[in-house]
């Protein structure tokens, strides 16, 4: 399983629905920053995961995303929707199980028709994912609206 190894107490769960994260942001466990400081649209334009600095960063729903560059944050400003990871960056291997970890390996990541797709780790992403994406993304775009509502309501009593 794509998120195998993720505990029970490990889950963080929430979101607030859709199938992006302008829906929703997994900013982990502490702190307020997306994708764990890295740069949403290097993932597009370099091919890769890279680190973003605090210095050039953009609050978008309620987070804090870090950029490489000031070139990466007005594309973001610009197109935030195109750059945001899917199921608000919450594992999509989890997310397709109805489960919405927050734990996130940045570096485990797939782009599928122009979208952004990260996981908890690099395990499983060839037999798993890349072997047949569709079922999985089509599991995790079934899932997210009603995990995400769920947690959604639990984050408002709460407040």
């Amino acid at each position: 399983m794509l998120c195998a190894g993720v505990a029970a107490a490990s889950l963080l769960h929430f979101g607030t629905g859709g199938s992006h994260a302008g829906d929703g942001v997994n900013t982990g466990y502490f702190g307020n920053v997306a994708i764990l400081g890295y740069d949403p649209v290097a993932y597009f334009t370099d091919g890769r995961a890279t680190m973003g600095s605090p210095k050039i960063s953009r609050k978008w729903l309620g987070a804090t995303w870090y950029f490489a560059s000031v070139q990466h944050r007005d594309a973001f400003v610009s197109e935030p929707v195109r750059y945001a990871p899917q199921f608000g960056g919450f594992c999509t291997g989890g997310m397709s199980v109805k489960e919405a970890s927050a734990n996130l390996d940045p570096e485990a990541f797939r782009i599928v028709n122009g979208k952004l797709f990260l996981f908890s780790g690099k395990e499983g992403l060839e037999e798993d994912f890349d072997a047949n994406p569709a079922p999985v993304i089509a599991k995790g775009e079934a899932e997210w609206p009603a995990v995400a509502a769920k947690e959604f309501e639990a984050r408002a009593a709460a407040n």
